[in-house]
């Protein structure tokens, strides 16, 4: 009976049990529902190979895709009042920042900053974390941004910014509004360096981001079919009372508007970056003057 009980029952169950899968091998294109399997996913770069919609990307993986060889240095972000309000609704602000600090497994905010070369010039980036309390904007974002900056001018390198954001982040109050004025110094700093500030809008860009530096770069791209607008389309319709457009707010629509300068899919990012940075930082030299005979 031990034999039985102790061999043959456990191999019996090890054949016929149900293995463990674990929950993010395959993930659900928001767009049109087809099932990607993650490595696949991943290979694309987080692009649906369905639909080509670009699926919202962690700011570390926005990093290495943007950096050359993938390398960059982050840097530490200078520290804030977590909770200037004591704000508190169905829960504590600071148990909010404690839930969406565990979830990324970092004690940071919404907002990554690294430095390193990108098309082999020295670049600054700051990355959002839509994850991160829908990358809303506080007083350490704005605090981030503005590190940013000054990065970019001790280093004399280029700024990116790349939001992912539903806008200022109401458990702050006034204090979230205010960075909209901080974030626009932050970039007027930069261009009073004469060095390059670029944005990369992503899905959404919204609020208090969309009404402040996001909408300041030198050049502005966007990736295809990102949402990008200060208020909520529903909202519009409902304050106007008509039906909106097809694609509104959508990055194609604020091309066709001019309000977005180039529409670019998220493989060819870095090289399009690239020749940007290289035409505004390395123009071409002055064509010869040839004086006409008389």
């Amino acid at each position: 009976m031990s034999w039985l009980t102790n061999f043959v029952l456990p191999k019996i169950r090890a054949v016929v049990s149900k293995k463990e899968v674990p929950d993010n091998l395959w993930h659900k294109c928001p767009n049109c529902g087809q099932m990607l399997f993650h490595r696949d996913l991943e290979a694309n770069l987080f692009v649906c190979g369905s639909c080509g919609h670009h699926l919202r990307l962690p700011p570390e993986r926005r990093l290495a895709l943007l950096f050359d060889d993938e390398r960059y240095k982050v840097i530490e972000l200078p520290k804030t009042i977590v909770d200037p309000l004591k704000f508190r609704d169905r829960k504590r602000y600071t148990e909010r920042l404690k839930d969406a600090q565990a979830k990324s497994g970092t004690p940071r905010d919404a907002l990554v900053v690294a430095h390193g070369t990108l098309g082999g010039m020295p670049t600054v980036i700051a990355a959002f974390d839509f994850e991160f309390m829908g990358g809303s904007m506080g007083l350490a974002v704005g605090e981030g941004l503005l590190a940013a900056a000054r990065l970019a001018v001790l280093q004399e390198a280029a700024l990116v910014v790349v939001p992912a954001s539903g806008g200022a982040r109401m458990q702050e109050g006034i204090l979230s509004l205010m960075q909209m004025a901080r974030t626009t110094l932050a970039v007027e700093m930069v261009k009073e360096a004469r060095l390059p500030y670029i944005v990369l809008l992503t899905d959404p860009t919204t609020g208090g981001v969309s009404a402040s530096f996001a909408m300041l770069g030198d050049i502005t791209l966007a990736e295809p079919g990102a949402v990008i607008g200060f208020t909520g389309a529903r909202v519009i319709e409902e304050t106007i009372r008509e039906k909106l457009p097809e694609g509104f707010q959508r990055s194609e629509y604020l091309l066709e508007h001019g309000m977005v300068d180039l529409v670019v899919p998220r493989r060819e990012l870095r090289d399009t970056l690239s020749r940007l940075l290289g035409l505004l930082r390395r123009p071409e030299p002055p064509p010869q003057v040839v004086p006409l005979r008389g």
